[in-house]
């Protein structure tokens, strides 16, 4: 069948304009129906005949073990939060200490690929919450940023679900991420801007309220190097 090229381009401009399509990332609901070994072997062999296409010669000692070096990779690794048995259980607290104001962690880094090019986005996130008697594990927060970034993303999907998935895990709104990300499709293609970041920023409960956002914006811009 034909492709409609009107629908081509459509589609690519989407891709080059970053427009996501939903909150939720768009799996099929068939994804977890192979094993990891099984999509390693068919990724293995879909690579493989990309570097053929390409003109490389998979007998070169240095070509011969890519194929399943990126296999593994993708299942593995970068694409690793696409499987909800890799999903980070959050262990929660009672605030017994009566901590009132908001925790802030900042500088969390963030690797994560574009799903427009399958290109590398890379930054940090800073998040902050005022707890409601419940409090999480601070390394557990960074581990919910690398789960929802081991996936094809939109910076602006990735942003929601980090918030969205504290927000459930501490049983409260008052929830922020601010993400400030390069993205490698727009530094090293297509306009090849190498000095240009992506700031995105979700909102929650109180921190819609002018004077508690303002609060956590300072926080993230205090100098904290030691």
């Amino acid at each position: 069948m034909k492709f409609d090229s009107t629908l081509e381009e459509r589609f690519e401009a989407m891709g080059n304009d970053h427009v996501s399509s939903s909150e939720e990332t768009p799996i099929r609901e068939d994804a977890f129906v192979l094993s990891d070994e099984e999509k390693i072997e068919r990724i293995r062999e879909n690579i493989r005949e990309i570097m053929l296409t390409l003109g490389l010669d998979l007998e070169d000692d240095s070509l011969k073990g890519t194929p399943n070096r990126v296999a593994k990779m993708y299942v593995e690794e970068i694409f690793g939060g696409l499987s909800p048995k890799r999903k980070p259980k959050s262990s929660t607290f009672k605030n017994k200490y009566k901590y009132g104001e908001m925790l802030v962690e900042k500088n969390i880094i963030v690797y994560s690929t574009c799903e427009h090019h399958l290109l590398p986005i890379v930054g940090k996130a800073h998040i902050a919450y005022i707890s409601n008697g419940t409090v999480v594990g601070l390394s557990k927060m960074n581990r919910i940023v690398d789960y929802f970034a081991k996936r094809p993303q939109v910076q602006e999907r990735m942003n929601i679900q980090i918030v969205r998935e504290l927000q459930r895990v501490l049983g409260t709104q008052d929830v922020a991420c601010v993400i400030d990300a390069k993205h490698l499709c727009v530094n090293s293609r297509g306009i090849r801007d190498i000095e240009s970041s992506t700031v995105t920023a979700e909102y929650g409960g109180k921190f819609k309220e002018e004077a508690v956002r303002r609060e956590f914006l300072d926080y993230i811009n205090l100098d904290t190097n030691f």
